[in-house]
C-alpha cells in the first residue's frame, strides 16, 4: 500500500512511502487480537482488591447468645457472615492478573490490528516532527492542520520523540507512543493510526522490532 506523505501544514511533501506487506496486508487473525488485548488489560489490573473475613473482622469473639432455648438459630460469633458488618464469604484476594503469551502471537495480533487500520483507509504518514519545546498548542495545530483535532489518535514516531510526548500528554484524544512500544490495544484504540516517515522506515526495515 502506497500513502502520501504530508507535512506539519497539512499539504502534500510530494513524497510517498510503502507500507511494508508483512504488516499492513495480511489476513487477519481475530482470535490473536482477542487475546493480546485481554492480556493488556490484565496486565493493568493491580490486583490490589481485599476484603475481610471472619477471621479478620475486629469484633469480639464472645458467644452473643446461649445455644439453645431462644427459638432461633444457633450463633457462635458476631463475625459470622450472616451478621450486620460481619466477615466476606470468599470474598477477593490480592493476585495477579498477568500471564503469557508467545512472542510470534502477540507479532500476529499486531499486524492484524494493523492490517484492519490499511483496510479502513485509517493510516496517515506525516514527515518527522521536531519540537523544540514541549507545548501542546504547538501539537495540536498540527492535529488541525491534519483534520485529526476531533478524532482520537496515535501518533508513531521511530525512536523516542520527549518533546512530541510531554506536548500530546495534555489532550484526552491524542497519544503518542514510539515503534517499539507499539501494542494491539492502542492501534484499535485510536480512530487514526499517524505515522511519522521514520516510522515507517521502521518496518520496512526491521520486522522483528515488534516481536
Amino acid at each position: 500500500m502506497e500513502l502520501a506523505v504530508k507535512n506539519i501544514q497539512g499539504g502534500e511533501t510530494g513524497r510517498t512511502v510503502q507500507l511494508p506487506a508483512d504488516f499492513f496486508e495480511i489476513t487477519p487473525n481475530d482470535h490473536a487480537i482477542y487475546l493480546d488485548v485481554k492480556q493488556y488489560l490484565a496486565n493493568q489490573r493491580q490486583g490490589t482488591h481485599k476484603t475481610k473475613e471472619r477471621g479478620e473482622v475486629a469484633f469480639s469473639t464472645r458467644k452473643i447468645k446461649k445455644q439453645k432455648g431462644t427459638g432461633g438459630a444457633r450463633a457462635g460469633s458476631i463475625k459470622a457472615p450472616n451478621f450486620r458488618k460481619g466477615g466476606t464469604v470468599f470474598g477477593p484476594r490480592p493476585r495477579d492478573y498477568r500471564f503469557k503469551l508467545n512472542k510470534k502471537l502477540k507479532l500476529l495480533a499486531r499486524k492484524s490490528a494493523l492490517t484492519y487500520k490499511a483496510r479502513e483507509s485509517k493510516i496517515v504518514v506525516v514527515e518527522d516532527i521536531h519540537l523544540e519545546v514541549p507545548k501542546t498548542k504547538s501539537y495540536l495545530n498540527i492535529l488541525k492542520n491534519l483534520s485529526l483535532d476531533n478524532v482520537k489518535t496515535l501518533f508513531v514516531s521511530a525512536e523516542l520523540n520527549k518533546n512530541l510526548y510531554l506536548s500530546a500528554r495534555n489532550l484526552p484524544k491524542s497519544h503518542v507512543t514510539m515503534f517499539s512500544a507499539l501494542n494491539t490495544y492502542d492501534i484499535l484504540n485510536a480512530d487514526v493510526l499517524v505515522l511519522s516517515e521514520s516510522a515507517v522506515a521502521k518496518f520496512s526495515s526491521q520486522n522483528q522490532e515488534l516481536s
